[in-house]
């Protein structure tokens, strides 16, 4: 008898060693989603050198250093998109999970891998969560570009790389918003910024890697936030330009979103850490190294 008990105690204890190495080994649902395998890019990439921004919220002296870095030159498109739900199964549009995206996600969409019919397969793909972005990004080797980064290079405008003090520059940019249906017009058509960079205002908002930072306490880069729900309140802060109203539509538009939402003009593009590739730069900006993936 007590043989036999002690092997009833013996096996529940291996039985439960072996149900907490199986619950260690099986990532959570987000690692999963998050970590989908290597897909190719073919969007160019733009070596912006980094340097010192003020950003419009927080205070009014206080300059953001942006480290160097390597940006798509255009959006992510429809066809990218398409090429990556056709080898992630998980990010198709029956497949999805309310956790990434809300049920407006791919809502155009004929089905999970068909287009609706007469969009343009060069235009920027839409109605996609923060998940989705983040996890293309991850597919392709890339990540979503920082707040900061984004910004930096949004302040360029065809010929110089801040153009923030010329009234035209927010003018032209409020009226790129006002635009209806921008957002189905292929990329790259427009003249590139000072960096060499498309259609960072003519198409559609677009998702950064940490939009919701002026909360957020974690490192965004590496997945862990103080708040799963990641909610921005960029408008909350103070700005710092009261003169660039396209800025605050920004922060504004930003202020409304959650990681899981979807809109019908909010697309994405890819950055890339520079690593220890040497920085080549020119006095015309343009002439920075570009790199096809």
């Amino acid at each position: 008898m007590k043989i036999q008990l002690i092997h009833i105690i013996v096996f529940s204890v291996v039985a439960w060693c072996a149900s907490c190495n199986l619950q260690e080994a099986v990532p959570d649902a987000e690692s999963q989603a998050l970590q989908p395998k290597q897909l190719s890019s073919q969007a160019k990439m733009v070596l912006i050198p980094g340097g010192a921004y003020k950003p419009f919220y927080g205070s009014d002296t206080a300059l953001v250093k942006v480290n160097p870095f390597l940006i798509d030159e255009r959006p992510v498109t429809n066809g990218e998109f398409l090429a990556f739900v056709k080898a992630h199964l998980q990010w198709q549009r029956s497949q999805v999970k309310r956790l990434y995206a809300d049920t407006n996600y791919l809502h155009d969409w004929v089905g999970d891998t068909v287009l609706p019919e007469g969009i343009n397969i060069d235009a920027p793909v839409t109605q996609l969560s923060w998940y989705a972005a983040k996890a293309y990004a991850t597919a392709v080797g890339k990540r979503l570009p920082l707040l900061d980064e984004w910004e930096l290079v949004a302040m360029a405008d065809e010929t110089v790389p801040n153009a923030r003090e010329k009234k035209s520059y927010s003018d032209k940019i409020i009226d790129l918003y006002l635009v209806k249906n921008r957002q189905y017009n292929a990329v790259s058509q427009s003249p590139p910024n000072y960096w060499g960079v498309y259609n960072f205002f003519d198409l559609v908002w677009e998702w950064t890697d940490d939009f919701n930072s002026v909360l957020v306490t974690g490192d965004a880069r590496s997945g862990e936030y103080s708040d799963n729900n990641l909610f921005c309140a960029g408008s909350a802060t103070s700005a710092t330009d009261v003169l660039n109203y396209a800025a605050f539509m920004r922060f504004s538009m930003r202020a409304g979103l959650k990681a899981h939402y979807t809109v019908a003009n909010l697309g994405f593009r890819c950055a890339k850490d520079v690593d220890d590739k040497p920085l080549l730069t020119s006095p015309e900006g343009r002439d920075l190294a570009s790199t096809g993936e």
